[in-house]
């Protein structure tokens, strides 16, 4: 779950880490309000989780309380659209945050290394730009630290990472304690990933989180009910944020072919099958064991939501999840949400039978096996 740049800053400050001040708004008498606690030379950015929204107009500089309140308004409910997300995200909040002077920039990070089983500190002079290009074109400008998950950090691998990344002295040592505290963070809110870029040395010596990003394991998140409440907000695709909000497992894939199953096994092995049959998904979607008809209606509805699908596999084994059920969801479906679209329904288990008899007259197309399901709707959707 990736928090919001606002979450991120409270999250860090409990952990010692120096943020600027600032305020969410959700309108512009609230963005007001705050630009004039703050002096009136604010920062406003959009608070959506997507790259480049400072590119797409959602982050400006002001010096006046009452220009960033009009903007911050003018923001609020406006859909920001960016290379990286294309589909665009409405913007419901704003975060209205002192302005910070910066005379040099860095990166920092605190991630989860898969391979090496250990989490892994990254630190680069070179911040205020998109790591992945300086790993690319100039990979010595990152330092690397892995974090040995029995003993931590000693006080000695952290001096010798600040020193190797060429950090002047006056930030050295505070870059030192910034590097404990995110991994600290990272251990105790069960995150995935912490990152701070750019880190901005103020020109009186001082090391800020200019910016924020976290992503905490989901898996841990009923120990964390504050962010648990704003979960249906984390999404960056707005169809995955409605999943959240209906709490069905869904991720958007691209593709042109809605797949709808039940258990996340079922499901992968369904988006293989399409694949092999020169398709592409367009979702993972799970309805879940003991699904009644009104959840998988819901579920159908979610994937049509997504205009890039021309078809639609379902793929149920039934056990908890009743065939029959299924079935009624999915004549449910056709009834109130007019499915102009391809269907090729595949169910085996417990009420197959009952199921597939329910189905019989559609114009639901059945197949025997996963295989045949994945190669009729591929040609459906041609």
């Amino acid at each position: 779950m990736k928090l919001h740049e606002y979450q991120s800053k409270d999250l860090l400050s409990r952990f010692g880490v120096a943020v600027p001040r600032g305020e969410v708004a959700t309108n512009r008498e609230e963005a007001t309000k705050i630009a004039e606690e703050l002096g009136g030379n604010v920062v406003v950015k959009a608070q959506v989780l997507m790259g480049g929204r400072g590119k797409a107009g959602g982050v400006k500089l002001f010096t006046n309380a009452a220009e960033a309140g009009e903007f911050a308004g003018n923001l609020i409910g406006k859909k920001l659209v960016s290379i990286q997300n294309p589909a665009g995200m409405i913007v419901e909040k704003v975060l209205v945050g002192e302005t910070v002077d910066i005379a040099e920039e860095y990166y920092l990070s605190v991630l989860l290394d898969r391979a090496a089983q250990k989490l892994l500190v990254m630190l680069s002079k070179e911040g205020g730009m998109e790591i992945e290009q300086v790993a690319e074109e100039r990979p010595e400008a990152i330092v690397r630290l892995n974090v040995d998950p029995a003993w931590g950090l000693c006080d000695f691998e952290v001096r010798d990472a600040v020193l190797a990344a060429g950090l002047p002295k006056a930030a050295q040592s505070q870059m030192a304690k910034m590097i404990k505290q995110l991994v600290k963070a990272t251990i105790e809110t069960d995150a995935e990933m912490i990152e701070i870029n750019p880190v901005a040395l103020t020109p009186d010596g001082k090391l800020i989180a200019a910016d924020a990003k976290v992503s905490i394991d989901e898996n841990a998140l009923f120990r964390y009910p504050d962010f648990q409440s704003t979960q249906s907000d984390s999404a960056e695709d707005p169809i995955e944020a409605e999943a959240a909000r209906r709490g069905i497992a869904y991720v958007r894939l691209g593709g042109e072919v809605g797949i709808m199953g039940n258990g996340a096994g079922l499901v992968m092995c369904s988006l293989d099958e399409v694949n092999a049959a020169g398709g592409k998904p367009a979702n993972f979607l799970d309805v879940g064991g003991g699904a009644k008809a009104e959840r998988v209606k819901s579920c159908l509805e979610l994937i049509l939501m997504d205009d890039n699908v021309k078809g639609l596999l379902i793929n149920i084994f039934g056990g908890i999840t009743r065939g029959e059920e299924v079935a009624k969801g999915i004549l449910e479906g056709f009834s109130s949400l007019n499915i102009d679209l391809p269907v090729v329904a595949r169910i085996e288990g417990t009420g197959a039978a009952e199921g597939l008899a329910l189905l019989e007259g559609t114009k639901i197309v059945p197949a025997a096996t996963m295989q045949e399901a994945a190669q009729k709707i591929v040609a459906l959707t041609r």
